[in-house]
């Protein structure tokens, strides 16, 4: 009986090993948690005037999504495999959100795709308008997507393409390894000082 328990014991490494999410998936994990962790910074609301509501703070956790993509974007396989892995975490956020906010089980599909599409379509939108660094089109991002037209969407416009650069400036493997660093809030340059 004992050398039967022995031998389970040895063979249940195997079976974990054969169930462990591989790195770039966890990578993708941490990833998201780190965006939603700067997302939840008070600073975003008090001092940018991001609005401080469901749609507001899900404005905020996509747009970070979205630079974190935009990050990975053509940097080979690994780096598709992260992002994959942080785009199914993202997922999985709404998913739970949705459930906790009470909509029902028959109409959270139909809201994820919708979800799902308005994603890409911001992830389209932000790489173009900041690789072209075209700040007034993030401006006009940001004012239709985050403050739904109203207030000064200046502020929340430099804050994403400040944290475009910083982003761009940390290595991949960094990256990679499902670690960012964020600028503060407080760091970001003011609209009227554009570099």
């Amino acid at each position: 009986m004992a050398a039967k328990r022995a031998k389970v014991r040895r063979e249940v490494p195997v079976f974990k090993s054969l169930f462990k999410p591989r790195p770039a998936i966890l990578a993708g994990k941490a990833l998201y948690a780190r965006a939603v962790e700067q997302a939840r910074a008070p600073a975003l609301y008090a001092a940018l005037g991001a609005p401080d509501t469901n749609l507001g703070r899900f404005e905020l956790y996509t747009v970070h999504v979205v630079l974190l993509v935009r990050r990975l974007k053509g940097e080979g396989g690994q780096a598709a495999e992260t992002a994959q892995g942080l785009f199914d975490a993202y997922l999985n956020g709404l998913d739970v959100a949705l459930r906790e906010i009470g909509v029902g089980d028959l109409s959270v599909g139909k809201k994820m795709k919708k979800l799902g599409r308005a994603f890409y379509g911001r992830v389209k939108a932000y790489d173009e308008s900041l690789t072209a660094h075209d700040f007034d089109a993030v401006a006009g991002l940001v004012s239709r997507t985050i403050l739904d037209g109203k207030g000064d969407a200046g502020p929340l416009a430099q804050y994403i393409s400040d944290q475009a650069e910083t982003l761009a400036a940390q290595s991949l493997d960094t990256v990679l390894a499902g670690n960012v660093n964020w600028k503060g809030v407080g760091a970001c340059k003011s609209r009227g000082h554009r570099s």
